[in-house]
């Protein structure tokens, strides 16, 4: 789902002029005075009053689109000295450098830096990021909190859900979000912040309390080149710019070295190194019943003891993290040992799903090498029986993954299915190829259609067993060939199930 402008742009108006812009931009006055009331990228969703970023695109410059924005009642266009030279409307033109990284600070003094009025936390970490920032928020709202939720699944608002493209919002609709939420009364922003957002400049103009490191592990190289530019991407977050002060999870390599090179003052959180400012003093899992007894060392001798219901090694890491943040905003120590018991895991991360079946049957969000060792380890420590695992890689991603998550399911599971995930514009022949690298096993199926793989991972499993869907998780569509077809596993697997019955 896509932002819906009318629903996330603040009721409250907002006015500048084209004087008072190019004042803040630091460029002589526009032969052309002007004044707008609204700011986008998209050239689709322009509305009156609007000044339209027109910014250098993969395929096309936005300033093509001149002649469309100014029909749909676009006032001016910001743009650099390309698209400048695009423009053959009368239409008024502000020519900045780098229009891209001038978009979040112009959002942000546009709505009155919004970002100053709510206590906002910023997520960032290759995995964790979505259930970290549901714990952050539920713990909140346990807490007798107004919040908003700004994430990979979707944004809330005070309750109120809505959709959105991105894990973290090109800057135009990110500030006009919190604007939104500062109008409604929101005291409290959680917020995965992507690496894609930090190198596009999406979140200039932000400014968190205290930011959080899950992890780093390998995805997107598609983009970044190589996981030194990945960590450099992250590790902006961890700066004066950003934010006032940071906690990292430093059982990661990556984690360790950004406690050591943030500028900012920082908290560590471990599962296990007890010289971390917060850590486990111990674990134990529970069986049969879902979650660990925990006890949770934290700053000033802190001590939160309880019921944690969260499946797998790495939950404790998110709920930890979790935890440490929620302490930084506030939230009375005291408390969190009866909080704790009431989480839950956000859609699609390890989530059960149960027809009456006598096998369990799980759906998570696993797509990254880490996150699916991390996921049939945790499947694998539920069950008795064999585990029967699908997976598939998505299209016009980073394709180097392919085989290592290909090899992860193996050697991670009983039966291994291959399957379609969101091929895109690929070929999904080609990306279950890559994915398999030409390895040979009995215990192994290949299915490129989604649906009767999760059918043939049903029909082979037995009493005990536990079928794991993979990759997807809360997502409600497949994309093929630029057609996003519906599409849910939970949905799916239900279906399956019944069918077999």
């Amino acid at each position: 789902m896509s932002i819906d402008r009318s629903q996330l742009v603040p009721a409250l108006g907002f006015s500048k002029s084209s004087s008072q812009l190019c004042a803040f931009i630091g460029l002589p006055e526009s032969s052309s005075e002007f004044s707008f009331t609204g700011l986008t990228l998209d050239s689709r969703v322009v509305s009156t009053g609007d000044l339209f970023i027109a910014l250098p695109g993969a395929k096309v410059h936005g300033a093509t689109f001149s002649d469309a924005v100014a029909a749909r009642g676009a006032v001016a266009i910001l743009t650099d000295a390309v698209g400048a030279l695009l423009i053959e409307s009368s239409i008024p033109v502000v020519v900045v450098n780098n229009p891209r990284s001038w978009v979040g600070a112009i959002a942000a003094w546009f709505y009155r830096n919004p970002f100053s009025a709510v206590g906002a936390i910023g997520i960032t970490g290759t995995n964790g990021k979505t259930t970290t920032a549901s714990l952050v928020d539920q713990i909140w709202q346990l807490d007798g909190r107004s919040t908003g939720v700004i994430g990979t699944i979707g944004i809330t608002i005070a309750g109120e859900e809505f959709g959105t493209s991105f894990t973290t919002p090109e800057g135009t609709d990110l500030q006009a979000i919190v604007a939104t939420m500062r109008e409604q009364h929101v005291r409290n922003l959680v917020m995965e912040v992507s690496s894609h957002s930090l190198s596009m400049r999406r979140v200039s103009g932000a400014h968190f309390a205290v930011v959080g490191f899950t992890n780093l592990t390998q995805d997107h190289l598609d983009f970044h080149g190589d996981m030194e530019s990945y960590f450099q991407a992250k590790a902006q977050l961890f700066s004066h710019e950003f934010a006032d002060r940071a906690v990292v999870n430093i059982d990661n390599p990556f984690g360790l070295r950004l406690w050591d090179e943030a500028s900012i003052p920082t908290l560590t959180v471990s599962r296990s190194d007890i010289k971390a400012d917060w850590h486990y003093q111990s674990y134990r899992a529970l069986h049969p019943a879902v979650g660990y007894e925990v006890a949770i060392r934290g700053t000033g001798g802190i001590l939160i003891e309880g019921y944690l219901p969260l499946l797998g090694l790495h939950n404790l890491d998110n709920a930890l993290l979790a935890i440490a943040l929620a302490v930084e905003s506030g939230v009375d120590p005291i408390a969190l040992a009866s909080y704790m018991r009431k989480l839950t895991a956000p859609v699609g991360r390890l989530e059960p799903v149960d027809v009456g079946q006598k096998f369990l049957a799980l759906v998570d969000y696993a797509h990254t090498p880490d996150a699916v060792r991390r996921a049939l380890a945790t499947a694998r420590s539920l069950t008795t029986g064999r585990l029967i695992a699908l997976l598939g890689c998505g299209g016009d991603r980073d394709k180097t993954k392919r085989p290592i998550m290909g090899e992860a399911l193996r050697e991670g599971s009983d039966i291994a299915i291959f399957t379609s995930d969101n091929p895109r514009s690929e070929d999904a022949l080609q990306i279950l190829r890559e994915m398999v690298g030409g390895v040979d096993s009995a215990e192994q199926i290949i299915e490129a259609d989604r649906r009767s793989a999760i059918a043939i991972a049903v029909l082979n499993a037995a009493p005990g067993d536990c079928v794991i869907v993979l990759g997807k998780g809360h997502e409600r569509g497949q994309d093929i060939k630029g057609i996003k077809y519906p599409f849910d596993d939970r949905i799916e697997l239900a279906r399956a199930i019944e069918e077999l019955s």
